[in-house]
């Protein structure tokens, strides 16, 4: 495998895998330390860990296209995740959605998550941010916007793009 991994961070698997009694109660785990560190999850991280925890790559698949969460493309620096369920879509979410794409230059009709070819933005739809009750939400990296409007994501859009390299 030529994927490298430093060794601090095989350090750090390694003591998070003697946590669990069976190597393979790690994969969820492993898998975000390594999503952490390279930004997504390529095949031959899964290879990585699929040898480390002594498990089929399939089995690290499944769980990588099952769960949200996980990447198989680089995110832009900016994460926008767009709430989609019931109370988001009846406040909006899906227009936001579109100005999102609109502004950045991304397909609108794509649900998928899409990245600006500057690596910059990423923009995608997600099941509820439990954010309901202040509808549509918005999770913006780790920071949450609740009644996200057009004209404060047009604000902030250009914040980011000036605050880019900090």
């Amino acid at each position: 495998m030529s994927l490298q991994i430093p060794k601090e961070l095989e350090s750090e698997i390694d003591e998070l895998i003697g946590r669990y009694p069976l190597k393979r109660s790690a994969a969820l785990m492993v898998m975000h330390a390594l999503q952490d560190h390279f930004g997504y999850l390529s095949s031959e991280s899964l290879a990585w860990i699929a040898f480390k925890l002594q498990i089929q790559p399939i089995q690290l698949l499944e769980l990588a296209t099952f769960y949200p969460m996980f990447h198989d493309k680089p995110l832009g620096k900016f994460h926008f995740k767009i709430c989609r369920t019931l109370s988001c879509a009846i406040n909006g979410s899906h227009k936001l959605h579109r100005f999102l794409c609109e502004q950045l230059g991304l397909d609108p009709e794509n649900p998928n998550p899409q990245t600006t070819k500057d690596g910059l933005f990423t923009v995608e739809f997600v099941e509820c941010l439990a954010a309901c009750n202040k509808a549509p939400a918005i999770m913006i990296n780790d920071k949450l916007v609740e009644m996200a409007t057009e004209s404060e994501l047009r604000v902030l859009i250009e914040k980011l793009k000036k605050d880019k390299n900090d």
